[in-house]
């Protein structure tokens, strides 16, 4: 077999759908903020697989909680109780804001927010939802019902409940949108593909009065915002916004799939036996990473190094091509003065691994919350050997 043949990305490109653009290396080990290609170079990755790696790689105590559960029980379904998803439950509750107290355990970010919708729409007896201009919730039905521009790729003949637009930012326009036939809205607080942009305390406290005069529900989505990467737990408790409903997954499980839905009581007594389901999600392994990962974040204080790292990438990463930084905690937009595509190929040269967005001049950040001051200064330093763009 030759060399390029044996390449995974001509094996790949050969037997799957050509759906993702990939860059020019193959990961095959990762430790810390760090991974290692196939041809050993060493890329400190500040994409942190796509917001996913809490931890980074290779944590001793994630590794750990996975593998005795996988030697202890390697899956069961929702058709029993389990103590490893009775302890992620309340160990995921204990971290989020007061009002929420019960749990769904999913798969993904998609299926939460597909859920919360249903969810609200069953709650409410109403067929409208807001959603806000340039926010992403998925690709699933309802969640890319409900996302800015997905027209063009949505695909399904017809969307499942009429859907609007907010212009982010305009409190105006959310007064004047939520009304008594609105099932609910969903949010963003850190609207992350769009770019790391981070809505004003404003616009979602004006977004939470105003569901709360009309009987319509507030869902935050924080699948990308959640989990510890804005320096809380989660993004709206920066803010002291408390949603009817939050949605979670990505870095839930630092790496293994798993998503949630968190309400309140009130709204989980409408639901019952047959009303909700889902084959994997809860499974002893997706309990054991939530766990561990909130354990974690917890033990090693990582909410304050998540909010020291973005003082100190806000301090020292304006330079070379970087205009301006948006967004909250690790969850950062870079706002560069030329295309950001050009920007992270150019960092790639120097092993670094940064994110783009749907905004074509913003790079993100979304490294693992155990970044250390040595990563951003390297990151400092390769930004400013770059040269800013001439007039």
């Amino acid at each position: 077999m030759s060399l390029a043949a044996s390449d995974p990305r001509t094996r790949e490109s050969a037997t799957t759908l050509s759906v993702y653009g990939q860059l020019p290396f193959v990961p095959v080990s990762g430790s810390g903020c760090d991974i290692v290609t196939e041809d050993q170079r060493r890329i400190l990755d500040l994409y942190g697989g796509h917001a996913v790696a809490a931890l980074g790689y290779g944590d001793p105590r994630l590794v750990k909680a996975i593998g005795a559960q996988a030697q202890l029980l390697l899956f069961q379904s929702n058709a029993v109780a389990l103590e490893v998803r009775a302890k992620a439950a309340e160990t995921l509750l204990g971290v989020a804001p007061a009002n929420l107290r019960r749990v769904f355990f999913v798969n993904s970010g998609a299926e939460a927010n597909e859920n919360a919708l249903r969810m609200a729409c069953v709650a409410t007896a109403r067929r409208k939802v807001l959603a806000i201009t340039h926010g992403f919730h998925g690709r699933t039905a309802a969640a890319a019902a409900v996302t800015w521009s997905a027209d063009k790729w949505y695909g399904f003949p017809q969307k499942p409940f009429a859907v609007e637009f907010i212009p982010r930012d305009d409190c105006d326009s959310a007064k004047a949108m939520i009304s008594d036939q609105v099932a609910a809205v969903i949010v963003e607080p850190v609207q992350g593909l769009a770019g790391a942009y981070d809505l004003s305390a404003e616009f979602l406290g004006t977004l939470r009065k105003q569901c709360t005069l009309h009987g319509a529900l507030l869902i935050a989505d924080e699948v990308q915002s959640g989990i510890g990467r804005c320096g809380h737990f989660f993004a709206v408790q920066a803010y002291g916004i408390e949603p009817d409903i939050i949605t979670a997954a990505k870095a839930l499980g630092g790496g293994i799939p798993c998503g949630a839905v968190l309400c309140g009581n009130e709204l989980a007594a409408r639901f019952g036996p047959g009303d909700l389901g889902t084959t994997f999600g809860g499974g002893p392994i997706a309990a054991a990473a939530i766990v561990a990962v909130i354990d974690a974040i917890r033990h090693d204080r990582l909410l304050d190094n998540v909010r020291a790292r973005e003082i100190q990438i806000r301090e020292q990463c304006v330079v070379g091509p970087v205009r301006k930084i948006q967004g909250m905690g690790l969850l950062l937009g870079l706002v560069c003065d030329r295309p950001a595509v050009e920007v992270r190929n150019a960092l790639l040269e120097h092993d670094i691994f940064a994110g783009i967005s749907a905004d074509p001049q913003v790079l993100r950040i979304l490294a693992p919350l155990i970044l250390e001051p040595r990563h951003v200064d390297r990151l400092a330093e390769a930004l400013l050997s770059l040269a800013p763009a001439t007039c």
